[in-house]
């Protein structure tokens, strides 16, 4: 069993393909991270600021703001994809792929990313938040200057917990064919029963992940020195 495992595997044939869905992967995630983080920074500042007691508390853009992240946030990506695809199909032009995949991602990375930015903001102390009140500071550079600033630290932190989940829905994505190490571990590891192919792009996801983490834990920590 265990010199199958070593001796029938495509592994070094493979490697530029590997290296070349290692790209895709880091495309996906990058324009997830990039697209989806900026919404989900506005959709929670949206959330943290309409709340009750906010700077521009309002009732009922508050409701609606979080109906609209606990109806979407719970979907397992999996069922999102499904669901999501005629969306993908009018906006991107297509159901499957990789494009169809990146929308998906953004999509739903964005509803997570806005609980994890407001769940953030709510931390910062409110006597914070009424000295610059006092000061005669406008909301508007109260939010910008003050409360994200404040908890900008444990926010870096929020996306890099969003990054690795990014990576884990993009190995997912796979299933539709959309590109990356998910779909090239399923196609020539999985389906064509070569483990070694498979725990390979294990490997590399999990070295990614690392890496990121490793950055954001020491950029979170200089910020939180200054």
């Amino acid at each position: 069993m265990l010199t199958a495992l070593h001796t029938d595997t495509r592994l070094g044939e493979l490697w530029p393909d590997i290296w070349q869905a290692t790209g895709e992967t880091l495309l996906m995630v990058a324009l997830t991270i990039a697209i989806g983080g900026l919404l989900g920074l506005v959709l929670g500042l949206g959330l943290y600021l309409t709340r009750r007691g906010g700077l521009y508390q309002n009732v009922a853009v508050s409701a609606v703001l979080n109906l609209l992240v606990n109806f979407f946030r719970p979907i397992p990506f999996i069922i999102f994809i499904a669901a999501v695809q005629p969306a993908a199909r009018l906006v991107v032009g297509t159901g499957i792929g990789t494009p169809a995949v990146v929308f998906s991602l953004i999509l739903a990375s964005m509803f997570g990313i806005a609980r994890i930015v407001e769940q953030n903001l709510v931390t910062v102390p409110p006597g914070v938040v009424e000295a610059a009140r006092a000061m005669g500071a406008s909301r508007a550079r109260i939010a910008a200057t003050v409360v994200v600033p404040e908890a900008l630290a444990p926010i870096i932190l929020g996306y890099t917990f969003a990054f690795v989940a990014v990576v884990d829905m993009s190995a997912v994505a796979g299933l539709i064919s959309g590109g990356g190490l998910g779909s090239f571990a399923q196609t020539f590891g999985y389906r064509q029963y070569d483990p070694t192919v498979t725990w390979v792009c294990v490997v590399i996801l999990v070295a990614l992940v690392q890496v990121v983490q490793l950055l954001g834990n020491t950029l979170s920590a200089r910020i939180l020195r200054r």
